[in-house]
């Protein structure tokens, strides 16, 4: 271990509590993993964060509150934790809160199970009117500074404060008009963090908070709560998880995708989540951070312009998530940053997919000598013909038949049903038996129990690797994400493509194959594929009854 770089351990003074989860871990290259610890302790994040960082990969140094302190929050003290931070601000040679030279870091959760977008993430926790002077001179960036300090405002309002995220979505829309945010400049930034400053006072009912040190306890308390959101408990009930193991929540330096020039934000899948054919599958925004891709608010863009711009950025994510999936022996679900052309991996763990797609990927895995022969039989089994069954857009006449839009496709398959706008009406029509197209602005996870109850999901806006494309999949819907003919009318109870409008109630029907939008009822032809069949049977001949089809 390096000399400068120890395990920090809370103060005498300060004592732990009797479960075992209740550590705190660094995260860097040079602290090996804590012996005998592992997901249950450190949670999934954590745990996979330390094992890339033992790999060599670029990742951001960090400290792990470990899941034990999830249901003993109300014991945590910062002098549990601070040790861990001034190893940190060693490491980095930067404070939390120094007028000069400011640490800026991230708070985020992580289950020992994944839970995609289920728990809250907090980023730019540090900046402040007293640390953003000497954040804009170190950083030669006042763009940077600005852009920062206004996302910090309106995420720390949320997830904290409790604030209406419509609210800040509002000054920011009054301010740039039609201009798309990524391309204001620091004055208008500016002009923006000083109307959150002003809602937040007027909807918390007190100032954001400029001290940096409560800014950070604040955080890490608010993403501990949010393991009781009703939106992670719908998950958990939904997936059979024990509400008992908590989340762990994890500090880290901000990298940041927004520093303008070959800078931006990503998430990924080393393969096809829905087809599972082996090849990237990455959704990135230049000038962007994290939450822009995953939150479901923002569109963003396939790989192709990352790879264009910034050809040896784009081979060295491909190296890194390759050598990801050869060490986890899994198709990896990834987040990175891109930060004036340098990489940093900010998360790994297990992708989601559809049925085909793990059938596909376990047997690939399986050829090219990743995984042995009963992992794969195990990872495919029940995977029989029924399951695997493709749908598909037809006509009884086989008259070709024209969409009225056209969308991102984040889940293959086809859907088709009543429009419902919200849960209420997804929750009634799916009591009196109808089958349910979920509309929405945004692919976000607070819809994950509308979500539940619909075959399909289309937004105006959002991106494949959104969290809430991601559960969509894993919950087999269909879904179209980020749809620009879509105009949703709230008041009208009705969805506009175009000059074609559609009252809640019309038939859809979604084609998530194709990326296609129908009015009304199509044909949906069904098929089997029988070349993947015939691969699962000789697999499973040596150790389960063959697969039908």
């Amino acid at each position: 271990m390096n000399a400068r770089v120890q395990q920090a351990t809370p103060s005498d003074a300060t004592r732990l509590p009797t479960d075992e989860r209740c550590v705190v871990h660094m995260i860097h290259r040079d602290v090996p993993l804590p012996p005998g610890s592992g997901t249950a302790t450190l949670g999934a994040k954590a745990w996979n964060l330390a094992r890339m960082a033992a790999l060599g990969l670029p990742v951001p140094p960090g400290f792990v509150i470990g899941t034990g302190w999830c249901v003993q929050a109300q014991a945590l003290e910062d002098g549990h934790w601070r040790p861990a931070l001034q190893t940190l601000e060693q490491v980095c040679g930067l404070r939390l809160g120094d007028p000069r030279h400011p640490l800026l870091v991230s708070v985020r959760s992580g289950a020992p199970v994944s839970m995609p977008g289920m728990m809250e993430t907090l980023l730019n926790i540090g900046l402040s009117a007293t640390t953003l002077p000497g954040f804009i001179r170190s950083t030669g960036h006042p763009r940077l500074a600005w852009d920062a300090y206004r996302r910090l405002i309106a995420g720390y309002g949320e997830v904290v404060a409790g604030i209406d995220a419509a609210h800040f979505e509002a000054d920011l829309d009054e301010l740039r008009g039609a201009t798309d945010e990524r391309e204001l400049d620091f004055s208008v930034l500016r002009a923006l963090a000083e109307r959150h400053l002003d809602t937040y006072q007027r909807e918390a009912g007190e100032a954001f908070p400029q001290d940096a040190h409560e800014q950070l306890r604040q955080a890490i308390a608010a993403v501990f709560a949010s393991w009781s959101s009703d939106k992670a408990r719908t998950y958990r009930t939904m997936h059979s998880i024990d509400h008992r193991i908590g989340t762990a929540v994890t500090v880290q330096r901000m990298v940041f995708g927004n520093a303008g020039g070959l800078s931006g934000a990503g998430v990924g899948f080393t393969r096809d989540p829905s087809s599972g054919e082996p090849q990237p599958w990455v959704d990135f925004l230049f000038n962007a951070q994290g939450e822009d891709v995953v939150s479901g608010r923002r569109s963003a863009l396939g790989h192709e312009a990352l790879a264009a711009v910034a050809p040896t950025v784009w081979q060295a994510l491909l190296d890194a998530t390759a050598r990801l999936e050869r060490t986890f022996g899994d198709m990896q679900d990834f987040e990175f940053t891109v930060q004036q052309g340098q990489l940093h991996l900010l998360q790994t763990r297990k992708g989601k997919r559809t049925p085909l797609a793990a059938a596909r990927i376990a047997l690939d895995l399986l050829d090219e000598g990743v995984i042995e022969a009963h992992t794969a039989a195990e990872r495919t089994r029940g995977l029989d013909a029924r399951a695997l069954v493709q749908r598909r857009i037809g006509s009884a006449d086989g008259a070709p038949i024209e969409p009225i839009a056209h969308a991102p496709s984040a889940a293959s398959g086809v859907a088709c049903g009543e429009i419902a706008l919200d849960e209420a009406r997804a929750r009634a029509r799916r009591k009196a038996g109808a089958r349910v197209i979920l509309v929405r602005h945004d692919a976000e996870t607070r819809d994950i129990a509308a979500l539940d109850l619909a075959d399909g999901l289309l937004t105006c806006r959002g991106a494949r690797t959104s969290h809430a494309a991601v559960v969509a999949r894993q919950l087999g819907k269909v879904c179209l994400v980020g749809c620009e003919a879509l105009h949703i009318d709230e008041a009208g109870r009705s969805v506009h493509f175009g000059e074609r409008v559609l009252p809640e109630g019309a038939v859809l029907t979604l084609d998530g194959n194709e990326g296609a939008i129908y009015a009304g009822a199509t044909g949906i032809v069904e098929t089997v594929p029988e070349a993947l069949l015939a691969r699962l049977n000789t697999l499973h001949h040596q150790s389960v009854p063959a697969v039908q089809s």
